[in-house]
């Protein structure tokens, strides 16, 4: 069969909709992502042995099992379990929160962590409480060295919404197979699919790139 790369053209506005969700889906995910993963990585960095030991436990627990287990568990398991009924949308992005988050709080953890102790404790010394010496000394420093580690956990995130077509979600890989099922055209659809994919990963390189410059991040 000759390729026919017009079929691209044809078909541009559907995965052009299936790369929105995906952006769509990352975003949503990757900022419940930060906020999950910023707290457990407080508690691992800071927490008393409770709370160090939960977060350490939620950690290990997900980098050990692959997404695409979660996000099945979340959508096929957790109705059997709780009786709670979630649509495939909501279990991806929230798939994405709880994957995300594991992998950033190791992040926030060594990013704050690597900061000199001697910091915080002339902070402390000149009267601050422990949360104004994180939030105004330690963080600032700690969020230089946080941005080259999340921009990778951003673009795996991103890339991991292709895994979601188990449970139906509409995302760009979902809509590439099911364009390629109907006109059986894998060659012209997976390359337009790739590139698609090229684009959004190259696009948030470049924002991450210029940030970290901006930033002067040693």
């Amino acid at each position: 069969m000759e390729t026919d790369w017009s079929v691209v053209i044809d078909y541009m506005p559907a995965l052009l909709a299936g790369a929105k969700t995906t952006i769509y889906i990352t975003v949503l995910g990757l900022v419940g992502g930060l906020l999950l993963g910023t707290i457990a990585g407080l508690m691992r960095a800071y927490g008393g042995s409770v709370l160090n030991a939960i977060a350490f436990a939620y950690i290990e627990l997900i980098r050990g099992t692959p997404i695409v287990v979660q996000v099945m568990f979340l959508y096929f398991a957790l109705p059997v379990l709780a009786d709670i009924r979630i649509d495939p949308m909501s279990a991806a992005v929230l798939a994405i929160v709880v994957n995300a988050g594991a992998y950033i709080a190791e992040i926030v953890r060594g990013a704050f962590l690597s900061i000199g102790k001697g910091l915080s404790e002339a902070g402390l010394a000149i009267g601050l409480p422990h949360w104004k010496v994180l939030l105004y000394i330690v963080g600032p420093l700690a969020f230089r060295r946080l941005i080259p580690p999340l921009g990778n956990q951003f673009i795996v995130s991103l890339k991991d919404t292709s895994l979601f077509i188990v449970i139906g979600v509409g995302e760009l890989t979902r809509t590439g197979q099911e364009i390629m099922a109907s006109n059986f055209r894998a060659v012209e659809i997976w390359s337009a699919v790739a590139v698609i994919y090229l684009i959004m990963t190259g696009s948030l390189t470049l924002v991450l790139r210029t940030i970290e410059r901006r930033m002067k991040i040693l």
